[in-house]
């Protein structure tokens, strides 16, 4: 390894002897900047403004560089987490942009998006002694911006000719995260991949499901470009089991695919009145406005907009539609959840922003049925109210409803957020895969290799839904397995 970008021993030590641990124990947690809420919301410029250089390498000399660190244990996809802080605590925030790239195609997209505080922040050993934990996401966020921002050229990223190529093609149908993440490593290995996406933009989810104000399309593509610039193909309108088949791409002479065609179909809770006008689900509500520019001046794709707005579900989908009916004009724009606030599996940065916007929060009430004007459309849904009651499977406690304790609430738009299924165009377009009772791939949970010799899959359509950094760890597990099996033998 480059020793500008590892944790060299002599570096290492003078870092830490500048500055006593109770010294670094000592500095508060960075606080991120923001868009005032009174503006953000009439606008879709991202929220979060990143932390300044000063505000990074302050951060960063928290790091207390533990010997066995259990934040890189906590990530889904490996990154050495102290190497990057050190080099960002000295200054040298393109070698900290460098070690986050030996393992992440996509660090300016999980700096942003990935649920830092359940996984490498949650390992920090600053929990142990009650203060807060470095903010590694931040930092991660910070390398990423640095690099893009000040090199024309992603010199770091190895390119494709300085990996020989090996003479073995492999195809990646789908680029969401763990796509792309998939792709990043293959290509790093010496394979000619090509990926290819349904819809007419490159990056899935990243594109379609996340609203600018939180994950700017600027950032995905300017990943995506990196992952060109190595030499990864991308082809735009092509529906694999549609416009070409599992034969055809054996016929095109590809070695390998792995499947990341993730869980676009959207579910309903199958109650009275769910088919009236205005009331859809949450991946046609974002995909409209996030993907095809509807309400932007200029676009020609429709969508409903409603003075009160009623968004079902506590996930980070649910969010980012509620904050987006938000930016879309509503007066009135409110979550209405089964259980209560603290239960909620939205992030709690997205829960705050969205409080801090407005968005109203009807916890412990469940929608019964949605009642229509002389038109069909939607004007009020009935809600039960609920109590908690014992712990279900997940652990959280199981919401049962109130005898007699239903109200009237009168909205013009519900945007329906209890979750995705998986695609099923793969599993029907190629019978002999081993599909689920849910509909998802089976695999194996260490390869990621399907029933099918050939075909690996990872993300959503074998886990039916999860979030962007177990995605990708899906796409670095399954490189590796496939590159073992292929070379290997």
């Amino acid at each position: 390894m480059n020793q500008n970008i590892s944790r060299d021993a002599e570096w290492r030590e003078n870092l830490r002897n500048s500055i006593s641990a109770k010294q670094r124990t000592s500095i508060p947690r960075a606080i991120m900047p923001q868009l005032d809420p009174a503006y953000r919301v009439t606008c879709n410029h991202e929220v979060n403004q990143g932390l300044s250089a000063g505000q990074a390498v302050i951060e960063a000399s928290r790091c207390l560089d533990c010997p066995d660190p259990q934040c890189t244990h906590g990530c889904p996809v490996s990154i050495d987490i102290p190497s990057f802080i050190k080099n960002i605590e000295r200054g040298d925030f393109l070698s900290a942009a460098a070690v986050l790239k030996q393992t992440s195609a996509l660090p300016a997209v999980c700096g942003r998006v990935c649920p830092q505080e359940k996984q490498c922040e949650s390992r920090c050993i600053y929990n142990k002694m009650k203060k807060t934990p470095v903010a590694i996401g931040y930092l991660e966020r910070f390398a990423a911006d640095f690099e893009r921002e000040n090199t024309k050229v992603n010199h770091l990223i190895p390119n494709k000719t300085a990996t020989k190529a090996n003479g073995y093609k492999i195809a990646v149908v789908g680029s969401g995260p763990a796509g792309l993440s998939f792709a990043g490593d293959m290509i790093k290995k010496g394979y000619d991949v090509t990926v290819y996406e349904a819809l007419h933009e490159i990056g899935g989810v990243l594109k379609y499901g996340i609203p600018e104000f939180r994950l700017p399309n600027s950032v995905v593509e300017a990943e995506i470009d990196g992952l060109r610039k190595e030499g990864v193909k991308f082809i735009k309108d092509c529906v694999v089991g549609k416009t070409i088949s599992y034969d055809q791409l054996h016929e095109m002479g590809f070695d390998g695919i792995f499947v990341a065609s993730g869980a676009g179909l959207p579910r309903f809770m199958g109650i009275p009145g769910e088919n009236y006008i205005g009331i859809m689900s949450s991946n046609e509500y974002l995909t409209r406005i996030n993907l095809m520019g509807a309400g932007q001046p200029g676009e020609d794709t429709p969508v409903l907009k409603g003075k009160r707005v009623a968004v079902i579900g506590g996930g980070n989908t649910a969010m980012d539609s509620v904050r987006t009916a938000l930016r879309q004009g509503s007066e009135k724009a409110m979550i209405v959840y089964r259980r209560s606030l603290e239960e909620m599996p939205a992030r709690v940065e997205e829960v705050h922003h969205a409080i801090e916007e407005g968005v109203e929060f009807m916890t412990l009430s469940n929608p019964i049925e949605y009642l229509a004007d002389e038109k069909g459309r939607v004007r009020a849904m009935k809600v039960q109210r609920m109590e908690l009651g014992e712990p279900d499977e997940s652990g959280r406690r199981s919401p049962v409803p109130i005898d007699g304790a239903i109200d009237e609430i009168p909205v013009d738009l519900v945007i329906v957020s209890v979750g995705v299924s998986p695609n099923p165009l793969i599993p029907n377009a190629i019978p002999e895969l081993e599909v689920s009772r849910r509909g998802t791939i089976i695999v194996n949970e260490e390869t990621m290799r399907s029933s099918l010799k050939d075909i690996y899959a990872g993300g959503d359509i074998v886990r039916g839904g999860a979030t962007v950094i177990l995605a990708m760890g899906d796409g670095r597990r399954a490189a590796a397995a496939m590159d073992k099996a292929i070379i290997g033998g």
